[in-house]
């Protein structure tokens, strides 16, 4: 599976391409293929992102969670402030689960 990403231009945020346009949550990722970076491209172009790269994934029975660590932390938050990351009492944590 591979999964695309990038950061929203408007906002910074890690989003995550759902088929149809981009998400906040990595549960919605789309399975790109082949596609990922001629879509990458033409959405930098389009301004609505930037840093667009394609990812492995797997798909899991929560959704799609990315192979490497690294997009997995990427995919929950900041790391250096706690407060910011979402927490168990978050009503949306298990759209999050990677």
């Amino acid at each position: 599976m591979k999964i695309l990403t990038a950061n929203d231009l408007a906002t910074g945020d890690v989003v995550w391409w759902a088929g149809d346009g981009w998400s906040r949550l990595i549960v919605e990722a789309y399975d790109v293929g082949e596609k990922g970076e001629d879509i990458g491209r033409r959405e930098e172009a389009a301004r609505r992102v930037i840093g667009a790269y394609v990812i492995d994934g797997e798909q899991t029975a929560d959704g799609p969670r990315p192979a490497h660590i690294k997009d997995r932390i990427r995919g929950l938050g900041p790391t250096v402030r706690p407060d910011l990351t979402l927490k168990p009492a978050d009503p949306d944590i298990g759209k999050w689960v990677i």
